[in-house]
């Protein structure tokens, strides 16, 4: 009886070369797993490639509920943005497709798990980190990094290799950008994009989006709920996280919000530039921290801020199941108790203008925050606080004038 492999399977040109390539290399039966993390029309036809390339057997594991409730809440919760402009798309989704491909192969008895992420990426990283994890004692192969065995070396010869073996899909050579989507996001590499001199060409780039300069010239107003820290209504229209990420996707796109040219450090230690669409994403991570504004008290939000940083560094390097990742969730959750209330918005041609925010757990007191005097607050009280406040720094003053006048007096 031959062992098993599961295979990471896209339906594109590159794993599908992979299926008769593992076959012939190591004599494996094939099970192709793809993990529908919500990319939408991409899922079309996959039972019929895989098995025409010879694949025994194909899943498909819907985890878009899970991927949005339990991989992107936290990761919006925390505020977790790596390298200020990356909203973890990619990033977030590959531990829960691991896991996936984890439970595929337990199921099916394989001694291996095979991705066809490249040896230049991060998402060689983030698939073996998870999946030695989540199941130290299955076999990982990247055929990318077997070139004493994995001899392809552009799409022309995955097409001539799979055409030997009768398989005749419509793959074509033309090269296009290198893209990853899901629900959250859309990512593009490749192209002119190589180039950083150059400008995005988006009429050709962008899938989810209209440029700020093609969006409608009238501002959308939005109203987006939340509970603990976690999105439940637009416009007052309850629904689940998803479908709510499915419609800002759908507003945001059409505002032309979202949209980020970046050259970003892969964990790798080279500069890759991508643009990135998250539309939906960019409305849900700034509403969300404009409530917290409200709700979280000074020293928190600092502490809060920190961690996310953190959480973005360590999502990004693909240690999503780590204890340090485990610990700085549970934190993030503890500060959401009170994150509670509506935000109201503004789009208007790629920008998010805010329109009023309220929550019973506001920490804004008028009273306190007005030019009159109230209750709470004495004016006279500043004295001695500025005092304290300032005493080191008197202190250290007083301190260098002693000493000068000594070194003048010499």
């Amino acid at each position: 009886m031959k062992e098993k492999v599961v295979l990471a399977y896209s339906g594109g040109l590159d794993t599908t070369s992979v299926i008769p390539w593992l076959k012939e290399t190591f004599g494996y039966e094939v099970i192709c797993c793809c993990v529908n993390v919500g990319q939408g029309n991409e899922l079309d036809g996959l039972d019929e490639r895989a098995k025409l390339s010879g694949a025994s057997k194909l899943y498909i594991v819907d985890v878009t509920d899970d991927f949005c409730e339990n991989y992107i809440m936290p990761c919006v919760d925390a505020g977790a943005v790596y390298e200020n402009k990356y909203l973890l798309g990619t990033s977030m989704a590959r531990p829960v497709i691991s896991k996936a491909l984890v439970d595929i192969a337990r199921k099916e008895g394989a001694v291996a798990i095979c991705h066809g992420a490249t040896g230049k990426g991060n998402d060689q990283i983030r698939f073996e980190l998870s999946i030695k994890a989540l199941a130290p004692d299955i076999k990982i192969i990247a055929p990318w990094r077997m070139t004493d065995v994995w001899t392809m070396q552009s799409r022309q010869d995955e097409i001539d290799y799979c055409k030997a073996r009768g398989i005749d899909l419509p793959f074509s050579v033309t090269s296009s950008y290198s893209r990853d989507r899901n629900l959250w996001h859309v990512s593009h590499e490749g192209l002119e994009l190589e180039d950083p001199s150059k400008g995005p060409n988006y009429d050709n780039i962008l899938l989810m989006s209209q440029t700020p300069q093609q969006a409608p010239d009238k501002t959308e107003d939005l109203t987006l709920s939340f509970e603990k820290g976690i999105p439940t209504a637009i416009n007052g229209e309850k629904m689940k996280v998803a479908d709510i990420i499915r419609k800002l996707n759908e507003i945001g796109g059409r505002n032309g919000i979202g949209i980020v040219d970046i050259v970003e450090n892969r964990v790798v230690g080279m500069k890759s530039r991508g643009v990135y669409e998250t539309p939906g994403g960019t409305i849900l991570c700034e509403a969300h921290s404009q409530l917290e504004e409200l709700t979280l008290d000074r020293a928190t939000m600092e502490v809060k801020k920190n961690l996310g940083n953190k959480l973005a560094q360590v999502v990004y390097e693909g240690k999503w199941f780590t204890p340090l990742c485990e610990a700085i969730i549970a934190f993030v959750k503890s500060t959401q108790e009170t994150v509670t209330g509506e935000v109201k918005m503004k789009l208007y041609k790629g920008n998010i203008i805010k329109n009023g925010t309220t929550s019973p757990y506001s920490l804004y007191s008028e009273s306190l925050a007005s030019f009159t005097t109230g209750d709470l607050y004495d004016h006279h009280d500043a004295d001695g606080f500025i005092t304290l406040f300032g005493l080191p720094l008197k202190v250290r003053a007083m301190r260098m004038q002693e000493v000068h006048k000594t070194e003048e007096a010499k």
